[in-house]
């Protein structure tokens, strides 16, 4: 009984110290923005085409680019964000659907900055 005992004490620890060493490890959302460029909208806007697609999504700037020929849908339904706002685009899908977890998981890649308050 005392080895089992032992036993769980040492896993209960081992689990703990383990799960405290991830969460010290992992990136904190909150001050990597801090460390990402500032863009204004009016910086925002001058990426509105193909070549340069740019979007604000909660605060936050993705470009979009090399985003855009592998994305399911054709061109145009991304094209008409790009430069913009989009975080309804990303909620609504354009027809009250919210994106998968998996697709806002994806954002992370194509973020370059913070849009200005």
């Amino acid at each position: 009984m005392k080895k089992l005992t032992f036993g769980a004490f040492i896993a209960f620890w081992a689990s703990l110290t383990t799960l405290l060493g991830i969460s010290l490890l992992a990136p904190q959302s909150g001050a990597q923005d801090d460390l990402l460029p500032i863009y204004t909208l009016d910086e925002l806007a001058e990426h509105a085409t193909e070549a340069s697609c740019w979007m604000a999504i909660e605060g936050r700037v993705y470009d979009f680019t090399r985003y855009i020929p592998q994305h399911p849908t054709p061109p145009a339904v991304l094209l008409q964000w790009c430069g913009r706002e989009a975080t309804e685009g990303m909620r609504t899908k354009g027809y009250g659907r919210d994106h998968s977890p998996m697709a806002w998981g994806m954002l992370d890649e194509h973020l370059i900055g913070q849009l200005a308050n």
